[in-house]
């Protein structure tokens, strides 16, 4: 008879952020797994800190390092999600994303060497920088950047060449997935509450600015075209990447998207306005709401570049993992609005 298998043991650095937290919360309602955490806060963890399976210390990659070495060597699956992944503070902080997204995760790469323990590590759909080609395919699309000045690719040059050592390890012998985000977008993506131009990301910067009465700023015009993926999709993927059911997601990349949620930022902002009409409290926001152009220059400075189009093929996911998005833009807008505008306490509610 053959012995139960003992649940898997999961370890989540950067547990309270976007990914991490959603992604704890979906573990513990639809697993058995036990889920260790670090991060430097809890605030999106603060419904599941009490949960007998998780178990959180607040903390710093880049301090506690002991901590985190026990924790790899009795883990069975470590996800490394701290980095800066915010295209200001690329500009801004060149040095600081380069010391946090590759150097201090470079460290807990080699841990994973060291302990043979599987590695789950977000790569990013930056890696494929400017490249012209339409859909993007994780193991035939090239990655084209521009000139050293542009500071701005300093966050996908990390990001690829720490891909390009997980897969150099991983002929070696280190087991690995990498996956690449496709603009996620939900409920904790940043808070919507803060006023302050540039501290979030696209979609939360928009739904903050019609908040607080301020004018959405298109970047170039807003010609830019994203296909945005709700949280739920790319949640329900990385539990199948980590379930690994007979090895499907093993030494493979696989970018996790939505091609059909792809919408020049211009209409996200159209989108996202029409959406505010459906809660009476902020009709008026959405009826004042102005849309701005301005500079990518004046924006987020001289050192910033664009990228134009950015859409997934998500082949690979599909035929590994039996796994595609299913929820489209404006549900996902929706769902991000109860959150944060109606207190609905929404959680994840795919299916396992």
């Amino acid at each position: 008879m053959n012995e139960k298998q003992s649940p898997l043991k999961v370890l989540i650095l950067g547990a309270n952020g976007f990914i991490g937290s959603s992604l704890t919360s979906a573990m513990l309602r639809r697993t058995d797994w036990e889920v260790y955490g670090m991060d430097v806060g809890d605030h999106k963890l603060t419904h599941v800190l009490g949960h007998n399976r998780f178990h959180f210390v607040e903390g710093d990659i880049t301090i506690n390092r002991e901590w985190i070495e026990y924790h790899v060597k009795k883990c069975d699956v470590v996800i490394p999600l701290v980095a800066i992944a915010n295209p200001a503070q690329y500009v801004k902080h060149p040095l600081r994303v380069f010391e946090l997204d590759f150097e201090a995760n470079l460290e807990i790469v080699r841990k994973c060497v060291k302990y043979g323990k599987r590695l789950v590590f977000p790569s990013t759909s930056e890696v494929y920088g400017m490249c012209p080609e339409e859909v993007l395919d994780e193991q035939a699309s090239n990655m084209v950047y521009g000139p050293i000045d542009k500071q701005r690719w300093i966050y996908a040059a990390s990001k690829q060449l720490l891909d390009r050592v997980i897969y150099a390890y991983g002929l070696e012998g280190l087991d690995y997935t990498l996956f690449r985000p496709f603009n996620w977008i939900g409920p904790k993506l940043d808070n919507v509450m803060e006023p302050k131009e540039g501290s979030s990301r696209l979609f939360t910067q928009f739904i903050s600015n019609v908040i607080f009465k301020k004018p959405i700023q298109l970047v170039d015009g807003g010609s830019q075209s994203r296909s945005f993926t709700f949280i739920d999709d790319g949640v329900d993927c990385l539990l199948k990447i980590i379930e690994n059911k007979d090895g499907c997601a093993s030494r493979k990349i696989f970018n996790i998207g939505n091609p059909n949620n792809n919408v020049s930022v211009a209409d996200l902002a159209k989108i996202i306005i029409e959406a505010f009409k459906h809660y009476p409290d902020y009709q008026e926001h959405a009826e004042q709401a102005q849309v701005v152009s301005v500079s990518s220059q004046e924006y987020f400075g001289k050192y910033y570049q664009d990228i134009y189009t950015r859409v997934p093929s998500i082949e690979a996911a599909k035929e590994a993992l039996g796994w595609w998005p299913t929820v489209d833009l404006q549900t996902a807008i929706r769902r991000t609005l109860d959150y944060h505008l109606a207190h609905e306490d929404y959680e994840l509610t795919s299916a396992a």
